[in-house]
């Protein structure tokens, strides 16, 4: 059995192990890997800077441990590898060559683009209202290209 994420001040009960859990309701993609430097500044970003739910933070052993977060309200997870070999240290912040590697769909875009703002996120551009919806390009804390969407329903009261 899983155990309930111990981050305090991020916790999250988990009453059944979430992989079995999703297998059992969801197919497809539902987790990605991210290298990060350290586990805690990783969640302390993504939880505390973004707003991401912890969905688990499990030891291993020898200091490995098995973190997961996802967006608030759901999609795929990704896990919070600390990078352990000299060519994993050398991929945190561009394990996508450069290119966003990332698109994170909101519903509310003026709300999630103000939350990282204050949390001092780095905007790589002004954000940009498209026939499709709204977007706009960052940089999370750890050097990966993201882009912020939602779409034009969501976000016609923000495009004018």
């Amino acid at each position: 059995m899983t155990q309930p994420a111990t981050k305090i001040g991020y916790v999250k009960v988990l009453s059944e192990d979430p992989y079995r859990l999703a297998m059992r309701e969801n197919t497809g993609l539902q987790l990605v890997t991210l290298l990060v430097p350290e586990y805690d500044a990783a969640i302390d970003h993504y939880v505390g800077a973004l707003g991401f739910e912890l969905v688990e933070d499990t030891d291993r052993g020898e200091g490995r441990r098995w973190v997961v977060v996802r967006p608030a309200g759901g999609g795929a997870g990704l896990v919070l590898a600390r990078a352990s070999t000299p060519e994993q240290v050398a991929a945190i912040g561009n394990q996508t060559g450069g290119r966003v590697g990332f698109f994170w769909h909101v519903d509310d875009f003026a709300a999630t683009h103000a939350r990282l703002v204050s949390a001092g996120v780095e905007l790589l551009e002004e954000p940009r209202h498209e026939s499709y919806g709204s977007v706009v390009v960052f940089r999370d804390g750890f050097g990966n290209r993201w882009d912020l969407m939602a779409p034009a329903a969501a976000t016609s009261s923000t495009s004018k």
